[in-house]
């Protein structure tokens, strides 16, 4: 990459940089949004939009803001010059184009982003973001490594910003009916709550092409950024779901998905950090060219009850959510890659399981089997991104904000700190810092490849 790309914008860092150093909340650049009262976003009454990761879920979360009257997409960012340009193309009367997100931050233009870019730009793209006073739409998993959440969550309340996590079955109807459910006492105390993803992947996973050159409009050095650099090689940017199979760059499926079916359990229990994480992996049947595991199993011990994860690549088996007659084929289970999740909540009065679409109770006792189910109490979502615009407008905390999110991406990022120590994790939910082991600690603060810095100072 270009002396340009590597080491410019010394304006913008050190505008930042002077910015914390003056006080909290003291904004690099004023925008709409930033002197905004309810209904008083920015120019002519739209929301300005800027994108940062022009891939599938960028481009959904984008589509979905756009199709709003008070928005208007005003800038497209990614250093893939063809997804940069197909995206553009649809917007070309109001977006500017951008190969490099700190350009576009400093737009006044721009009221709020949409990171959408692999897991491990999505710490330092955030506090770039908040620093140039802008509001952010952060896609899942907030971030990569255990020190970077805390860093997003302090950064995004220093600058009082409005930051939505990309979690968007938490707008779903039937995760409203089961926190409902869990919070009404009907299934008795809750002592386990399982959960699961699956799929059959193997043996041949994502293949084995060769590391090689990059395509051509592809900025590889852009592209690692903070992270580890390696050769390029397709499988790493060839899908969403690919290079979350590189550990470096997406940290696993647990780390890609967890993050939306464990949101039930913390949002219907209100729960904290875990006291203890215990984290079993392996790669045992896919023989391809990644480095995530195709198995993992996690414990979180939280004070009053355990919480277990199990995630497969080389098994498609669904438990309770199978659905066998779906997925047979004259009497013998169809083969593929089906993806299945789910999970369980086991309680003194009975189990209640379900998926992002449906719920099953089994009661053990009268007293389940009798009861009458609670009244709807959680009003229906307008919709996870249609949220995240309304409360740039009001400025309040969306449903998927920082101050939650943080707590669930914390035992996620403590799930993939225990996979890699090879040994259980104990936590202190009062001070979020890891107790009595000091690799580990150290650990979960991540090195960023320079010239990029990890932003310590939030910490």
């Amino acid at each position: 990459m270009s002396k340009h790309n590597v080491f410019s914008r010394r304006d913008f860092m050190a505008a930042a940089a002077k910015a914390s150093a003056v006080g909290v909340g003291v904004p690099m650049v004023v925008s709409g949004s930033a002197l905004a009262g309810p209904g008083r976003p920015g120019a002519n009454d739209r929301i300005q939009i800027g994108l940062i990761g022009a891939g599938a879920m960028g481009t959904a979360n984008l589509s979905r803001c756009a199709e709003y009257p008070d928005v208007v997409v005003t800038g497209i960012c990614d250093i893939w010059k063809k997804k940069r340009e197909v995206l553009l193309a649809r917007f070309k009367k109001s977006a500017k184009p951008y190969h490099d997100y700190r350009d576009m931050l400093q737009q006044k233009d721009v009221d709020a982003v949409i990171i959408a870019t692999p897991h491990h730009w999505h710490c330092r793209q955030a506090v770039d973001t908040c620093e140039a006073a802008k509001d952010i739409y952060l896609q899942k998993p907030m971030t990569l490594h255990l020190a970077e959440s805390r860093v997003v969550k302090n950064v995004v309340l220093r600058y009082n910003r409005v930051c939505q996590i990309g979690t968007q079955i938490h707008a779903g109807s039937t995760y409203r009916r089961v926190v409902e459910l869990v919070r009404s006492g009907n299934l008795g105390k809750i002592s386990v709550v399982r959960a699961f993803l699956v799929a059959n992947h193997a043996p041949e996973g994502e293949g084995n092409p060769p590391d090689g050159d990059p395509p051509a409009g592809l900025d590889w050095e852009q592209w690692v950024g903070p992270a580890p650099m390696r050769p390029f090689n397709e499988n790493i940017v060839k899908s969403g779901y690919a290079h979350t199979l590189f550990l470096d760059y997406g940290g696993g499926r647990t780390c890609g998905m967890a993050s939306h079916i464990l949101d039930l359990p913390y949002w219907a229990l209100d729960l904290d950090f875990p006291i203890r994480v215990t984290s079993t992996s392996g790669k045992y049947c896919i023989k391809d060219n990644t480095d995530a595991p195709d198995t993992h199993e996690v414990t979180w011990q939280f004070p009053d009850l355990v919480m277990t994860w199990s995630m497969s690549q080389v098994s498609s088996f669904g438990f309770n959510l199978q659905d066998v007659r779906r997925y047979t084929k004259h009497g013998a289970a169809m083969e593929g890659v089906q993806r299945r999740l789910g999970y369980y909540f086991h309680a003194v009065d009975g189990t209640l399981f379900g998926n992002y679409d449906a719920y099953t109770i089994i009661p053990q006792t009268k007293k389940l089997a009798d009861a009458e189910p609670p009244e709807k109490s959680i009003p229906p979502s307008p919709g996870h991104e249609r949220e995240w615009l309304d409360c740039i407008r009001t400025r309040q905390e969306p449903s998927c904000g920082v101050t939650y999110h943080h707590k669930v991406n914390t035992g996620n990022m403590l799930a993939n700190l225990a996979m890699k120590v090879g040994r259980s994790i104990r936590f202190d939910p009062a001070t979020e810092k890891i107790v009595g082991d000091d690799e580990a600690a150290r650990l979960a603060k991540p090195d960023y490849r320079h010239p990029w810095k990890f932003p310590e100072e939030y910490l």
